[in-house]
C-alpha cells in the first residue's frame, strides 16, 4: 500500500509579533494567506489538516469551505508543539508507512509542485525524513516525518517545531533545495508584509 502524507498546515499561533493584526488573515492577491497555503497543500493531492486556536472565527472562515480538517488546540498558547502534537493525534489509523508534512500557515511561497516532489521522494523511500532548503544549503521548510518518529514528535514541548527530532535523526534526514527563497520565506512583522507586498509599511 502506497504511503500517505499528511498534511499538516500550523495555524495556531498568536501572531504576536504583527502588533495587534492576525498575520494569518492578511490578505495576498485578494486571499488569506492561511487559505493560500491550505489550497496549495490540497493541490498535491494529500489529506490535509489545519490547526486552529480557540476562538479563531477569522481563521476558521477563511478555509470554511476546504475539503480538509480542522484541529482545534486548546492549549495553543503553550507553543507550537502542541499545534504538532494536536495534529498527530488527529490522524486517525495512519498506515505503518505513513508520513507527516509539517507545513507552516505564515509562509506564501510553496508551491503545489514543490510539495508534490517532496511528498514522491518521501513515498519512494519512507523510512527517510525529507526537508526543503535554499539551492545554496540553508535548512528550511517544510519536513515530511516518517511514521516511526511520531512518538518523538508527540514528546515535543514549548516552541518546538520538530527540529530537535531532526537533529536527533540527522543520519536519517534528506534535504532538497526548493525554488528561491520558497524554504524560508516567512511573513512575520508588518515589515515582513510590506516588503513582500511592496509597499510602505503601516499601508492598508
Amino acid at each position: 500500500m502506497r504511503p500517505t502524507v499528511h498534511i499538516l498546515v500550523l495555524a495556531a499561533g498568536a501572531s504576536s509579533r504583527m502588533r495587534g493584526r492576525d498575520k494569518l488573515v492578511q490578505r495576498i492577491k485578494g486571499k488569506p494567506i492561511l487559505r493560500m497555503v491550505a489550497e496549495t497543500a490540497l493541490a498535491t493531492g494529500a489529506p490535509v489538516l489545519v490547526t486552529l486556536p480557540p476562538a479563531s472565527e477569522a481563521r476558521r472562515a477563511a478555509v470554511a469551505d476546504l475539503a480538509l480538517q480542522v484541529v482545534e488546540v486548546p492549549d495553543a498558547g503553550l507553543g507550537m508543539s502542541r499545534s504538532i502534537v494536536g495534529g498527530l493525534a488527529a490522524i486517525t489509523d495512519p498506515g505503518p508507512n505513513d508520513g507527516m508534512m509539517i507545513l507552516p500557515a505564515d509562509m506564501p511561497g510553496f508551491s503545489a509542485k514543490a510539495l508534490a516532489d517532496l511528498i514522491s521522494r518521501f513515498r519512494a523511500e519512507p523510512d527517510l525524513a525529507w526537508r526543503g532548503g535554499t539551492t545554496d544549503g540553508t535548512p528550511g521548510h517544510p519536513a515530511i516525518f516518517p511514521r516511526d518518529l511520531w512518538p518523538a514528535l508527540s514528546a515535543i514541548s514549548g516552541d518546538e517545531g520538530g527540529r530537535s527530532v531532526l537533529k536527533r535523526h540527522a543520519d536519517r534526514v534528506r534535504q532538497v533545495p526548493l525554488p528561491g527563497n520558497m524554504a524560508i520565506l516567512d511573513l512575520d512583522t508588518p515589515e515582513d508584509w510590506a516588503t513582500y507586498l511592496g509597499r510602505p509599511t503601516g499601508s492598508d
